[in-house]
């Protein structure tokens, strides 16, 4: 038992990867124990497309280019959630020795995102389109077991919703069939231990926030 909580906490946000390649074996071990994930009547609805070397570099050029061309396209949330992207922006910024005025700094941080933060593979997860929020659930299960998989074979992980802001350059570059919903990718490679960002592991709200006992 406290080796899977410690597995849990130790699992965080990599904000740069060393450029080390990362072992075949590792992923394929990962992902095959991700299979055995929960989802909604058996349906494993997950798509996966994972991208490294020629494919990885292609991939991040394009993403890159699109980026610097105008402001980063990233996934909005609604008005009343949007405090805790800026509340978390600051606490990586500051972790990383970024003021809050130094809006150049900031920019550069942002347009890491779609270099994948140097992780050299990245992994792009889809579903169905048709399916629904059970569904989304279960992906959302098979993303946790998979890295904690990762986590477990000494692996850093950082799950990017910000490239699902650029579907149709994903959709290009990788081929993704139109009926697949883009969710999120996920950055995967060995941490950079010298990165004063890689050492922060983000607070959570005390259960009490989430779960309601209902004893009578």
């Amino acid at each position: 038992m406290a080796d899977f909580d410690q597995l849990v906490k130790a699992r965080h946000s990599i904000r740069k990867f060393l450029s080390t390649p990362v072992p075949r074996t590792l992923l394929n071990e990962s992902l095959a124990l991700a299979q055995f994930a929960p989802s909604n009547s058996n349906i494993q609805p997950w798509h996966v497309l994972i991208a490294d070397g020629v494919r990885r570099d292609r991939l991040k050029e394009a993403l890159m280019t699109e980026a610097k061309r105008a402001a980063p396209v990233v996934p909005q949330l609604p008005e009343e959630f949007k405090h805790f992207r800026q509340e978390l922006g600051a606490e990586v910024y500051g972790a990383m020795g970024i003021a809050r005025e130094d809006k150049a700094s900031r920019a550069v941080a942002v347009l890491r995102n779609y270099e994948f933060f140097g992780a050299p593979v990245v992994a792009i997860i889809c579903i169905h389109q048709d399916l629904g929020r059970a569904d989304d659930m279960s992906v959302g299960m098979y993303v946790q077991t998979l890295m904690l998989a990762l986590t477990e074979r000494g692996l850093g992980t950082c799950c990017e919703v910000s490239l699902a802001g650029y579907s149709d350059i994903l959709r290009t570059e990788l081929n993704i069939q139109p009926e697949l919903a883009i969710i999120c990718g996920i950055a995967i490679g060995y941490t950079d231990p010298d990165f004063p960002g890689n050492h922060l592991h983000v607070g959570r709200a005390p259960v009490e926030h989430n779960v309601v006992y209902l004893d009578s």
